[in-house]
C-alpha cells in the first residue's frame, strides 16, 4: 500500500505565538499527520517596505493599510524559536518542516539539517532562490500554483541543471487563491504535471473543505498539504483557508482510507470477495424435468444460483447435448 504524504501546514497560523505554534503541533500529532510545516522568513528580506497586502490578506486582516512588511514583521519566527518548536516536534513524535523564503533563511534551515525542501508558488520564478537549494541535492517538494506548464519547466531544468536529479522532484498542483474556488482547482491538471514531465505528483490545497486532497488521492497523489488553525476566525492571513483540528482529523482518516483502495491497478478477484463468487454467480439448472436421453433446448434450461455448476457462458455448448440421466426441475446440468 502506498503511504502519502500528508503536511500539515502551520505556516503562520501560530500569529507570532510560541504558545500557539505548540498547540498546533499537539493538533497535528492527533490528527495522525506526517509532517507539520512552518514558514522561515526575515521580513525585510522577503519583501519592499512598499509592498502591498494580497486582496485576501486585507480581507482576512482588515487592515488595508498595514504593509506586507508590517504583517510578516508581526509572524516572523526566530532561530531560538525554531529550536524549540523542533525540539517539541521531537518529543511529541512529529516531523518538524519548514519553508524558506529568503536566502539567508535557506542557509539557515540548512544548518537545521531537515534534509527536504519545500518551494512555495511564489519563488518558482526566483532564479537564485532556486539555484541555492538545488546546490543542496537534497529531495525538493515544489509547489506550482500561479504556473503554466513552461514556469515549471523553467523551473525544473534550473533545479536538475544544479544537481537534483528528477527523482527528488515531486510537484505539487496548486491554486495560489485563499479559499481557492471549487470551480479553479483543475485537479486533472495534476495529471498533466505528472505525464509531462515524468515525476512524483501531490496536491497542494487551498480550498474550503476537505473533498478536494482526498479527491486528490484518489487520483493518485503521492503528497498532499494543506493549511490548518485552531480556529478560523483567529486573526491573521490564512486562518480563513484553513481546517480546524477535527476536520484536519477528518481529512487524515480519509486519506489513510483512500490510499487503501488503490491497490496496484491490476483488476483481479479479491481475497475478500472469492468466497461470494458460488453464491452470487449462476449455473446451468434445468426449467423443468427433463428425461434421459432428451435433449436440452432453449425451453428445458435456465439459469439460477449458486454458481458452483456449469457457467452459463457454455451455454451454446450445452444446447443440443443430450441429458445423460432423469434431470428434476432447478437440478443442475451435468454432461
Amino acid at each position: 500500500m502506498k503511504h502519502v504524504l500528508i503536511i500539515a501546514e502551520a505556516g503562520v497560523n501560530h500569529n507570532g505565538s510560541l504558545d500557539i505554534a505548540k498547540q498546533l503541533i499537539d493538533k497535528a500529532v492527533e490528527a495522525g499527520v506526517d509532517i507539520i510545516k512552518f514558514q522561515t522568513f526575515k521580513s525585510e528580506k522577503l519583501v519592499s517596505k512598499s509592498a502591498k497586502q494580497a486582496e485576501y490578506q486585507q480581507r482576512n486582516i482588515g487592515k488595508k493599510d498595514e504593509s506586507q512588511l508590517a504583517m510578516l514583521k508581526k509572524l516572523e519566527l526566530s532561530p531560538s524559536d525554531h529550536e524549540e518548536l523542533m525540539d517539541y516536534c521531537r518529543e511529541k513524535g512529529i516531523r518538524f518542516f519548514s519553508t524558506a523564503f529568503d536566502l539567508d533563511s535557506i542557509e539557515y534551515l540548512h544548518s537545521l539539517n531537515l534534509g527536504l525542501w519545500k518551494i512555495p508558488s511564489g519563488e518558482i520564478t526566483n532564479y537564485p532562490y532556486l539555484r541555492k537549494i538545488a546546490q543542496y541535492h537534497e529531495p525538493i517538494i515544489l509547489s506550482t500554483g500561479m504556473c503554466e506548464l513552461s514556469d515549471i519547466e523553467a523551473t525544473l531544468k534550473v533545479l536538475v541543471g544544479f544537481g537534483v536529479r528528477k527523482e527528488q522532484i515531486t510537484i505539487l498542483h496548486c491554486n495560489t487563491e485563499y479559499p481557492t474556488p471549487y470551480s479553479d482547482v483543475n485537479l486533472k491538471a495534476m495529471l498533466e504535471i505528472r505525464d509531462r514531465f515524468g515525476v512524483q505528483v501531490g496536491y497542494s490545497d487551498h480550498t474550503q473543505g476537505i473533498e478536494v486532497p482526498i479527491a486528490a488521492v484518489a487520483l493518485g497523489a503521492s503528497v498532499i498539504e494543506k493549511h490548518f488553525t485552531l480556529d478560523k476566525n483567529m486573526e491573521g492571513p490564512d486562518h480563513k483557508a484553513s481546517l480546524e483540528p477535527d476536520e484536519l482529523r477528518a481529512m487524515v482518516c480519509a486519506i489513510r482510507n483512500v490510499e487503501q483502495t488503490l491497490g496496484s491497478g491490476h483488476k483481479t478477484i479479491s481475497a475478500s470477495e472469492r468466497k461470494n463468487i458460488d453464491i452470487a454467480r449462476k449455473s446451468i439448472v434445468a426449467a423443468c424435468p427433463i428425461k434421459k436421453g432428451e435433449l436440452f433446448t432453449e425451453e428445458n434450461l435456465t439459469v439460477k444460483r449458486p454458481g458452483n455448476g456449469i457457467s452459463p457462458m457454455r451455454w451454446s455448448e450445452v444446447i443440443g447435448q443430450t441429458a445423460i440421466k432423469d434431470f428434476e426441475e432447478e437440478e443442475m446440468i451435468v454432461l
